[in-house]
């Protein structure tokens, strides 16, 4: 199985967004998948130009010269990973961005896409807007949206693996959803809820909010 996986996260490997991406691929790999990582700041991708050559003219090859034509080979991989923070309810630019470019670069081998996304409001609810997003991508362009491992108030993860607490659940447990996925081809639904697990109360995430920003949110 070739693994095909992006990080638009600008602060890379050190992010919230890495918390989960890392132990997701190394699950993967150690599995048996060839796993290949880009991050999308590390890339000279160009905005698209809506000309459609690469729909009408060159089918399948883009005109921009630019690292499309590097990543071009690439994309035909069983499985794509796309990793991005929640920036306003939805992927933020750059994986926007590299998305355009390379929708229309797909071969057609009915492959699979992961999402992975963190973000630090609350609640699940707040991913919504991007999975469906996502669902349609994969619609309209004959690929299987597999899942998504998600992970609300990722701050806290983070905080709490550094400070020792114990949360190493979560990491293990995207660790199995890797392995899980090129094993028997599903993730358990067990180990997602385990991935998106509640760290901290509501109550207790909204008074650090007014602390650091002088007004609370509800989800």
């Amino acid at each position: 199985m070739k693994v095909l996986a992006f990080n638009s996260s600008p602060h890379k490997d050190k992010g919230n967004t890495a918390l989960i991406l890392n132990p997701f691929l190394k699950g993967m790999s150690s599995a048996g998948a060839e796993v290949e990582l880009f991050y999308t700041c590390d890339l000279d991708i160009n905005p698209c130009r809506g000309e459609l050559n690469c729909m009408l003219k060159t089918p399948g090859k883009c005109l921009q010269n630019d690292d499309i034509q590097m990543l071009t080979p690439k994309l035909g991989a069983d499985v794509l990973v796309l990793a991005s923070p929640l920036y306003i309810w939805t992927m933020n630019g750059q994986m926007k961005n590299l998305l355009d470019r390379m929708i229309p670069l797909l071969p057609a081998n009915k492959g699979r896409i992961i999402l992975v996304s963190s973000c630090g409001f609350w609640g699940l609810e707040n991913f919504d807007p991007l999975i469906s997003y996502m669902e349609t991508v994969c619609s309209k362009v004959d690929r299987v949206f597999a899942e998504a491992l998600l992970r609300p108030h990722a701050v806290y993860l983070k905080m709490m693996l550094e400070a020792g607490a114990p949360v190493q659940d979560i990491p293990a447990a995207v660790e199995e959803a890797g392995r899980q996925l090129v094993v028997d081809h599903i993730i358990n639904p067990k180990t997602l809820g385990i991935i998106s697990r509640e760290l901290v109360s509501l109550q207790v995430w909204n008074e650090r909010v007014k602390q650091r920003f002088g007004t609370g949110v509800d989800s």
